[in-house]
């Protein structure tokens, strides 16, 4: 059986475009998404080198063959570039323009010198191959730290037409399946060419997938930081807290919880504004990011209250760090119109115990209490909890249940 050349490339180009658009409405939604604009390029040279293709004939001749492969070879190395663009590795521009220029030429050789037709099918074969090859590799390799649902959908689309090339080129070049000529193929070879299609429309529903993720876990991620200075907010914060009580009460490891608060910041936003409140805030936490560990957790819980929690670390490791923290914001001097703005901090400590357990309000009274204390001594200092203060609010605590159950 044979088929019609410029028809199948009829259902290539309509379905390519289809993927294209698809493409286009999503950058409208989503402008800084900068792979799938790769995406949807690769996706309309596709549906070009298509309509080149469906060409060939008495008049368009030869030409058609180089401009429609040549074209579509570009498209999957446009399929590699967004991939590691989305993966936020180096472009491989200049391979994709060594592949294309590499395969044309070769086209070339056996379109105009010589036309042989099983040679023009293993160089478009090895041209698409080739950067298909490098993106599977690309999504398989963890460099996002985990294979998501869109990758291995992509990559595994991308292993069946590597699959399904390799088997069209040894079959081109023995012969089996039946004749082939400039304007039809036999059954066998358009089967092979429709199984590239649809894994070209399977591996662009990958990415679409991997984008829907990518955008998902952005979302997640902006739910829980504030918007002001970046650091985690008040609800990313009791959810570490309650994880971190409840990891050290099965573990016996104790952590210390700093509870902050920024010295004089309500007379710099009544003298000076807002907005040079804002800018204190946001030099207080670049400082004390530098003063803490890549695993500690720095988070504003008010307007200029903040606290840290600081996992699998002793009150003497902690008071060190509050240490560091109050001095060096009373070294930090903010040039506000003129002006020189200082705002220091008073810091409370509380370790947990197993006294404490899961109770993280327990906990944040514990905090709190030692920051009242730091003020009432002066302000610009850190106190550390006393174990007294933890059986007195125990004691109160049992009152409290003894008397509710009466």
């Amino acid at each position: 059986m044979t088929v019609d050349v410029p028809t199948l490339y009829v259902v290539i180009l309509a379905n390519c475009l289809a993927i294209g658009l698809v493409w286009l409405f999503v950058i409208r939604a989503h402008p800084k998404l900068a792979a799938g604009r790769i995406w949807m390029a690769g996706a309309f040279i596709a549906s070009a080198g298509a309509g080149a293709s469906m060409l060939r004939g008495e008049t368009a001749g030869l030409g058609s063959i180089l401009v429609g492969n040549g074209l579509l070879i570009l498209a999957s190395c446009m399929s590699w570039v967004g991939t590691r663009q989305f993966l936020g590795e180096k472009r491989p521009w200049l391979a994709t323009a060594a592949i294309t220029l590499a395969s044309l030429a070769a086209l070339a050789l056996f379109t105009v010198w010589q036309d042989d037709m099983a040679a023009r099918i293993v160089i478009y074969s090895a041209g698409q191959c080739i950067p298909l090859g490098f993106a599977m590799a690309d999504l398989l390799s963890r460099r996002e730290g985990r294979r998501t649902p869109g990758m291995m959908l992509a990559a595994s689309a991308m292993g069946f037409v590597l699959v399904g090339d390799i088997a069209r080129a040894a079959l081109a070049v023995t012969g089996i399946g039946g004749p082939l000529s400039f304007l039809t193929f036999n059954g066998i070879q358009s089967a092979f060419l429709l199984t590239t299609l649809f894994g070209a429309m399977v591996w662009n529903f990958g990415f679409l997938l991997m984008t829907i993720d990518r955008l998902r876990s952005e979302i997640i991620h902006l739910a829980v930081l504030d918007d002001l200075t970046g650091v985690a907010n008040r609800r990313r914060f009791i959810q570490r807290l309650d994880e971190e009580c409840s990891r050290s009460n099965r573990t016996g490891h104790p952590f210390v919880l700093l509870a902050i608060d920024l010295d004089g910041f309500k007379g710099i936003n009544d003298r000076f504004g807002h907005q040079a409140g804002d800018a204190c805030l946001r030099q207080f936490t670049d400082g004390a990011l530098l003063r803490l560990r890549g695993h500690d957790l720095l988070a504003r819980t008010g307007g200029d209250e903040f606290c840290v929690i600081l996992p699998a670390t002793t009150l003497e490791a902690a008071e060190a760090v509050a240490r560091a923290l109050v001095e060096s914001s009373r070294e930090q001097w903010l040039d506000w119109e003129g002006e020189a703005l200082r705002i220091t901090v008073s810091v409370g400590l509380a370790e947990w115990s197993k006294r404490v357990g899961r109770d993280t309000r327990l906990l944040l009274s514990l905090a709190d209490e030692a920051l009242y204390e730091a003020k009432r001594a002066g302000r610009d200092t850190f106190v550390a909890a006393r174990r007294d203060r933890l059986f007195k609010m125990l004691g109160a605590k049992r009152d409290r249940a003894a008397a509710t159950g009466s």
